[in-house]
């Protein structure tokens, strides 16, 4: 199956193909051009050095002829080797004719023969020699001069000739780029609609079907789309995905009914449960009864039921000072007091500025139910839990410590990681677990660690909590995070 993608991609590369084979072949074309202009301008340029060195070794010679000055010598040993170097280059030049270019050298290495003997004679003050060669040298340093404008005026008529061409091929270039231009447009634009036609019209039959689904009509016709690509495969999917929910339509009807009768039965058994509100105001006035007949005992275990059950009917999500945490905690250790008379003692060590904090609501209470409950509730005698509030750092810190059956480092581990999943540490009465409360505390306080376990098989259980001291700060926004 051909992808849109690979369409795309085959059609930029035959254009791209296309405009390479374009560019290079107008990149030689110019090049040669410009080889060929080079060559000559370069040309122009080397007569024109040839002239002006042939004519400064003329006038060197004839200076030291006239000065016998040493220097000057050197000068024109100079000036020799560098117009020895021009005739080279000229004849590895193209485009000259040969005997022209040969005529030429001939007068340089003459001009150069006659600057030589003059200076030769010169120093031997032979006048005549050198006078006679002198001469000699100036005719032919002015005679090279006429035949180098004679050459750069041949050159300049051939470049006529090619600047002529030059400009009949710029013409043709011209029409070239206007045909190459038209006929790209007219190659993409048909491109474009041939491609934009095979993709617009699955598009179009799918946008139809899509929107006879969205008005409710799921029995339209089956969409067959031709095109070899990912659209025939999406036509595929909305034809299943639009049988599909005519099915799940179907089962929904058919299960209508079975849910209404379900939901009945479910209001049915709520209304048949005790309202927790209503227990609550009747502890209360079994609590008052007792009261009155002077059973002060029964009164105050009524009273510290009807408190735990009141606190823990409240919003979860809402935050408390710490001191009515303390408080539900001193209720529920009044009633499992009352329970277990002397086999189990309470502690309780509390600093007073630790009370003002807000809390999470329920954070203590399941951590002194579990201690109670897999700590010590089982010893006959001897079992303790104590509870210490202590500020320490700038942070009020939480420690509730049993003497019970403690737990293995094992169970520690997976309770600190959170992987600990059975039921084992969840309290009775309120249904909170230690890893709720530790999650919680974690969410309330966006931070880790703020809950430790530290505990031995056979050597109790400590759970330390630790808040900042932040008095009357409220965490309900935590709540709703």
């Amino acid at each position: 199956m051909k992808t849109i993608r690979s369409k795309l991609l085959l059609y930029f590369f035959a254009f791209v193909v296309l405009f390479n084979v374009v560019s290079i072949s107008i990149f030689f074309s110019s090049r040669s051009f410009l080889q060929e202009y080079d060559s000559s301008f370069r040309q122009f340029l080397l007569l024109n050095q040839i002239s002006q060195t042939s004519n400064q070794l003329y006038e060197k010679a004839n200076q030291f002829v006239l000065s016998r000055n040493q220097g000057v010598l050197n000068e024109f040993q100079q000036l020799r080797v560098k117009l020895k170097g021009k005739t080279g280059q000229l004849q590895n030049e193209k485009g000259l004719e040969n005997i022209q270019v040969k005529s030429y050298i001939h007068m340089i290495d003459t001009l150069i023969q006659e600057c030589e003997m003059s200076i030769g004679f010169a120093i031997r003050d032979d006048i005549d020699q050198y006078s006679l060669h002198i001469k000699e040298a100036r005719n032919t340093s002015s005679y090279l001069q006429d035949t180098t404008m004679s050459l750069i005026d041949l050159k300049l008529t051939d470049y006529q000739s090619f600047y002529d061409d030059l400009e009949r091929r710029n013409g043709s270039f011209l029409w070239f780029a206007l045909f190459l231009f038209n006929t790209t447009v007219l190659l993409a634009v048909f491109f474009a609609l041939w491609f934009s036609k095979g993709i617009n019209k699955p598009v179009q039959i799918l946008s139809k079907a899509a929107s006879e689904v969205s008005a409710g009509k799921l029995d339209g016709h089956v969409i067959h789309i031709d095109s070899n690509d990912e659209l025939k495969l999406l036509g595929e999917t909305f034809n299943l995905m639009r049988k599909n929910i005519r099915q799940y339509i179907s089962e929904i009807e058919e299960k209508s009914e079975l849910d209404s009768l379900l939901k009945e039965l479910e209001l049915k058994h709520l209304q048949n449960q005790i309202n927790p509100h209503f227990l609550f105001n009747t502890l209360n006035t079994i609590s008052r009864t007792a009261y009155f007949e002077n059973a002060e005992e029964t009164s105050k275990l009524i009273h510290a039921v009807s408190t735990l059950l009141r606190y823990s009917l409240g919003n979860i999500n809402q935050s408390v000072l710490l001191r009515e945490e303390v408080k539900v905690v001193t209720e529920y250790f009044y009633i499992q007091k009352t329970r277990f008379s002397d086999r189990i003692t309470f502690t309780v060590n509390i600093e007073e500025e630790c009370m003002k904090i807000m809390v999470p609501r329920l954070i203590l209470q399941p951590i002194v139910e579990n201690a109670f409950i897999h700590g010590v509730e089982g010893m006959e005698e001897g079992g303790n839990i104590s509870l210490a509030i202590f500020a320490e750092r700038g942070r009020a810190v939480v420690r509730i410590s049993d003497n019970g059956a403690g737990m293995p480092e094992e169970l520690v581990a997976m309770i600190t990681n959170h992987q600990e999943k059975n039921s084992q540490h969840v309290g009775h009465s309120t249904g909170i677990g230690l890893q709720n409360v530790m999650r919680r505390m974690e969410l309330f306080y966006q931070a880790d660690n703020l809950v430790t376990v530290s505990s031995a098989k056979g050597k109790g259980t400590s759970v330390k909590l630790i808040f900042p001291m932040e008095e009357g700060a409220s965490l309900e926004s935590n709540y709703c995070g």
